[in-house]
């Protein structure tokens, strides 16, 4: 193949194709596969959308998508930090929470921008690179930067060089995903995907900011309402085979063993989803009704809202929900804790109540 003889994984990648490119990209094989993927997706849309409050488990599934991420780039917290972390007034002085933390507020500011103007752009890849980051670094416009095997320090990429020619990539990349063309949704999700992370525009961050940026692409193509899915997991799995297929793309042409990757993501990660948000739905009513029967006068729907809006909470969470005054919601959780429901922790100078059967339901 042509592609492959013009590839050196040692000189900067400067000829990387524009889009649309030239291979087939819409074989048998990825067109079934693509109903198999929109199907899981649309059913998943459909799941959140019937939920009593869409937005209800939306900062959960963010949160653990942040931690995957980061953990794909070696940056490690549990979840049950990160979810302490969201809730407590405690300074987080963790350094790799505190990323993890920045990856959920960028995923959150892209969601805005597109919900402002619905297009994806150069100057908002950078905006959300730079959340990650917490600094004010751009375009890669010094020249070394070189993606190594970590098992053995062999260079196994080099992106494209030079700020002008990495900007002119992103706009072929910008006019790519605007374009009025005929192409399924989720295949060109796919073709984004590599694109984005073959030109590798900045000197870090770039897989996070490629992970949102799928998010995004999603809920402007109207896949999805709201930025749900938990695609990193799945990357993590799978992680040789993410590697190995965005490979095979830069050194044989061969789109299509990356594009069913992608569309197998897709589908996976949905049809699990939705099986959670069932699983989730179950417990609060299962608990509601619980809670309902022995504790009937600390029940109320806007009460199980808040258990399950993250699995920890605290007294201040239920005032501002406007459950009760302080001392109110005070004597219902620890009514909830004495009764089984919840248990406290002391973080920092606050008490924290921990849903522990939704914990372990996110933890499935």
């Amino acid at each position: 193949m042509s592609e492959e003889i013009k590839y050196n994984p040692q000189t900067p990648y400067n000829n990387l194709p524009l889009l649309p490119p030239k291979a087939e990209i819409e074989s048998t094989t990825i067109l079934k596969k693509t109903i198999a993927a929109s199907r899981a997706l649309s059913e998943l849309k459909g799941a959140i959308t019937n939920l009593p409050n869409p937005t209800l488990f939306i900062d959960t599934i963010n949160l653990q998508e942040a931690q995957a991420s980061s953990a794909i780039e070696n940056i490690i917290t549990t979840q049950d930090e990160l979810f302490k972390a969201s809730i407590a007034d405690k300074k987080n002085e963790d350094h790799a929470t505190k990323e993890v933390m920045h990856y959920k507020d960028a995923l959150w500011y892209g969601v805005e921008q597109i919900n402002k103007r619905p297009i994806l752009t150069t100057n908002l890849f950078i905006a959300i690179m730079q959340i990650i980051k917490e600094n004010q670094s751009g375009i890669r416009n010094t020249p070394g930067t070189q993606l190594t095997n970590p098992a053995n320090e062999t260079i196994v990429y080099t992106p494209p060089e030079g700020e002008e020619i990495i900007r002119e990539k992103l706009k072929n990349l910008e006019d790519f995903i605007h374009a009025d063309d005929t192409i399924d949704p989720l295949v060109k999700m796919a073709i984004i995907h590599y694109q984005f992370e073959a030109i590798h525009p900045f000197f870090d961050g770039n897989g996070r900011t490629g992970r949102i940026i799928l998010l995004l692409y999603l809920k402007m193509s109207g896949l999805l309402d709201l930025p749900a899915l938990y695609l990193s997991d799945y990357i993590i799995q799978h992680k040789n085979q993410y590697y190995s297929n965005l490979r095979k793309v830069t050194e044989e042409g061969n789109w299509e063993d990356w594009i069913l990757y992608m569309l197998e993501m897709v589908e996976q990660t949905a049809l699990k989803g939705r099986k959670q948000i069932a699983a989730i739905e179950n417990l609060m009513t299962e608990m509601g009704k619980e809670i309902q029967y022995k504790l009937p006068k600390v029940y109320s729907k806007e009460l199980m809202e808040e258990l399950f809006r993250l699995p920890y909470t605290k007294r201040n969470n239920l005032e501002k929900a406007r459950i009760g005054n302080l001392k109110t919601v005070g004597n219902y959780l620890k009514d909830l804790e004495a009764n089984g429901f919840l248990k406290s922790e002391i973080v920092g100078k606050e008490k924290l109540y921990l849903n522990f059967k939704l914990l372990e339901v996110l933890k499935k």
